[in-house]
């Protein structure tokens, strides 16, 4: 059985400006609360794609994006360097002048959670979290495209996974 979580947001932006913001290479340190630096490793046009999100409480999570999808979005894996990694995937439509941005993860399955309480914890506990997760990541990104600001540490509360 797969879970995922998702969470979308409306920006006052087209899909073509949405794409050119989440396109740029170590954007998360202006648009995400939670990072504290985010490395490249490997980016350039029309190869894989590497970076390193490193969270404000140390913990490093390496992305290798799978899929580069101009001006409609990207999917990634994200985890631990030699650890089990997550599924995400950006998807931008277009509204016109504005424009919607989706982020769904599909987290892997610890294997320190019994298959049979799996259910229970992710719906409880892991879907709860990594939700609050999305939305302020994606609270920044709005922040962020409207204000040309960079997003504060923690700017939208606290996440006990990332600070």
């Amino acid at each position: 059985m797969a879970y995922s979580i998702e969470s979308k947001i409306k920006l006052e932006q087209s899909q073509e400006k949405t794409w050119e913001l989440i396109s740029t290479p170590e954007i998360l340190e202006s648009v995400h609360p939670f990072c504290k630096e985010n490395k490249v490793l490997l980016w350039k046009e029309n190869h894989i794609k590497k970076d390193i999100l490193v969270y404000l409480n140390g913990l490093e999570y390496y992305r290798e994006f799978t899929q580069w999808d101009a001006p409609n979005g990207f999917k990634l894996n994200i985890g631990k360097k030699e650890g089990k990694k997550s599924r995400v995937i950006w998807e931008i439509k277009g509204l016109g002048a504005q424009s919607q941005l989706k982020i769904k993860v599909l987290p892997y399955r610890s294997s320190k959670i019994p298959k049979i309480f799996y259910f229970w914890v992710h719906y409880f506990y892991i879907k709860p979290k990594l939700k609050e997760y999305l939305n302020s990541v994606l609270k920044g990104i709005k922040w962020y495209s409207n204000n040309r600001i960079k997003v504060k540490k923690n700017q939208f509360g606290t996440h006990p996974w990332f600070t």
